[in-house]
C-alpha cells in the first residue's frame, strides 16, 4: 500500500478552513468540494490511457484519452457524496458506483448496508471516496469488497488520515494482490478514544449536511 499526501499551499489553505468549527456546511461543501478535485489531480497520475488520432487546425496528431473502461468513482455513502461533484469534474467520463458503509461506534467496525455496482469490476480501476481515514475498518471492508468484484487497482481519495488508520488499513488489506494508493491532504496525530481524527475536523458527514448519522 502506498500513502500519498498532497503537500500544496492550496491543499492546505483550504483544509486549514475546514477544520476550523466556525465554517459552516455551505462553505464546507464547497471547500471540500474545491479540495477533492485538487487531490484528485495526483490520484489520476496513473489513471488508464490509450493513444488517439486527432487532426488540429493545423495538422494530424497522436493523442491521448482514457482507457476502456474508464474508471469507476466509488463514494462511500454518506459523507462521500460530498466528494464527488469535485471528483467528477476532473473525470467527467467516468463511471460512479455506490457503496453504504457505516461505522459501529461500539465496535469501530465497518457494516455494509447498501450497494449499486457493477457485479465484474474485472479490469476495472476504482477511485474510492471517503473524507476520514480513521480506524481504516470502512475503507478496508470497501477495498475487500471491490477486489472481490474483479477490481484490479485501487486509489482512495481520503480528506484527513490517523496514523493508526494507515496502519490498520494495511493490516486490514494482508492478502490482497492489488496496487491500493491512499491519497490524502494531511496525516494527523492520533485518534482520541472515541476513534475520531485529532485535530481532525469533526464529523465530516454532519458538517457537510447538517444532520446527525
Amino acid at each position: 500500500m502506498q500513502t500519498v499526501v498532497v503537500d500544496h499551499p492550496l491543499v492546505a489553505h483550504k483544509l486549514t478552513t475546514l477544520r476550523d468549527e466556525r465554517t459552516d456546511s455551505p462553505t464546507f461543501r464547497s471547500l471540500t468540494d474545491e479540495l477533492v478535485t485538487l487531490l484528485a489531480y495526483e490520484a489520476t497520475r496513473e489513471v488508464r490511457v490509450e493513444p488517439v488520432q486527432v487532426v488540429t487546425p493545423v495538422a494530424p496528431m497522436t493523442g491521448t484519452k482514457l482507457s476502456s473502461p474508464t474508471p469507476l468513482v466509488v463514494p462511500i455513502l454518506r459523507a462521500g457524496l460530498g466528494m464527488l461533484d469535485g471528483m467528477m469534474r476532473l473525470v467527467p467520463t467516468g463511471e460512479v458506483g455506490f457503496l453504504g458503509m457505516a461505522r459501529n461506534e461500539e465496535t469501530l467496525e465497518a457494516i455494509t448496508y447498501a450497494e449499486r455496482l457493477p457485479a465484474d469490476l474485472t479490469g476495472r480501476q476504482c477511485y474510492v471516496l471517503d473524507p476520514m481515514l480513521a480506524t481504516g475498518g470502512t475503507l478496508a471492508a470497501a477495498i475487500r469488497f471491490l477486489v472481490d468484484r474483479g477490481a484490479d487497482h485501487i486509489t482512495c481519495i481520503v480528506l484527513l488520515a490517523a496514523p493508526e488508520g494507515l496502519t490498520a488499513l494495511e493490516s486490514g488489506l494482508a492478502g490482497v494482490s492489488v496496487p491500493v494508493t491512499v491519497v490524502t491532504a494531511a496525516v494527523d496525530e492520533r485518534l482520541n478514544e472515541k476513534g475520531y481524527i485529532v485535530p481532525g475536523l469533526g464529523d465530516a458527514g454532519d458538517r457537510l449536511y447538517g444532520l446527525a448519522e
